[in-house]
């Protein structure tokens, strides 16, 4: 049987080094595929990179300076209108990112495709932005913006958001070309499957329900033969309005086939349901 081993809570002091750690680990990344990937290939796939990258073509402008003028005063003006506590990690965050920007600028393009510039940029900045928000922080910029955009208007913060980056793109089709705009709009979306990559992982879990009338079996089961623990929910069929009792149990992905195997030993009748668990953390699953 699989031993299950309990992850003891890093200590305060530890977590807080290794949240600033990833703060400037994840803003180095984005600043690495801006200046190797999308800055060469004129692809501004929205935030202050993506103004940054169109004020570079039409005014000259170095684009560390750009993102340094814009991040630093919109942080600012969060925490006066927001009254939001963004606190220090975001702050080094919004420091950091124009500086490694500035560093790596005269890094050699790793490519002058701007299809693989749009795919692999969008990579480094998910990677880069999923790093950030490990360690609990962002990096400013279009984030506030759609934030103090959402507080004086109806509008949801997600569609805040679009509306911002969107406009972004949209002007790059007027900068550049509308295929550089389409080229962006490939890394935005990469960059956002990205992000939930690193944040989640690959080892997502799965969550399954089992409808049974072996429910004491089933159960028993897991617990011996598949490590895991199990939660019996109270049902109430929609049809029959009988009561039913079902079995909640997350697992690993590996222990998914041996689970299912075990219900239909037990009852081929049995009704099972089973979907993708992100995030999970507990007793005999890993935490951060």
């Amino acid at each position: 049987m699989m031993k299950k081993y309990k992850r003891e809570p890093m200590p305060k002091p530890m977590r807080l080094t290794l949240d600033y750690f990833y703060v400037i680990l994840g803003s180095f990344f984005i600043a690495f595929a801006f200046n190797l990937f999308l800055l060469p290939n004129n692809i501004a796939s929205g935030g202050i990179a993506g103004i940054s990258t169109i004020t570079k073509e039409v005014f000259g402008w170095e684009p560390a300076f750009v993102q340094a003028g814009l991040n630093i005063p919109l942080f600012l003006a969060g925490i006066v209108i927001l009254g939001a506590n963004f606190g220090l990690k975001s702050f080094i965050g919004t420091l950091a990112l124009p500086f490694f920007v500035y560093l790596t600028k005269d890094f050699e393009p790793a490519t002058l495709n701007p299809l693989l510039a749009s795919i692999f940029g969008g990579i480094g900045v998910g990677t880069g932005l999923g790093i950030v928000f490990k360690g609990r922080a962002s990096t400013g910029g279009i984030d506030v913006a759609a934030q103090i955009l959402h507080k004086f208007t109806s509008l949801s913060l997600g569609l805040s958001i679009a509306i911002i980056d969107g406009t972004i793109v949209t002007t790059s089709a007027f900068v550049f070309s509308i295929e550089q705009a389409l080229y962006a709009l490939i890394g935005l979306f990469v960059t956002s499957k990205t992000i939930d990559l690193v944040q989640v992982g690959f080892n997502t879990s799965k969550n399954v329900m089992i409808i049974t009338n072996h429910v004491d079996e089933v159960q028993k089961a897991i617990l011996k033969d598949v490590d895991r623990g199990v939660t019996v929910l109270n049902g109430v069929g929609g049809y029959t309005k009988e009561s039913r009792n079902v079995i909640m149990c997350v697992v690993e992905k590996s222990e998914f086939t041996k689970l299912t195997q075990i219900v239909k030993n037990i009852d081929p009748k049995a009704f099972v349901v089973a979907m993708t668990a992100a995030e999970v953390f507990g007793e005999g699953f890993n935490s951060t």
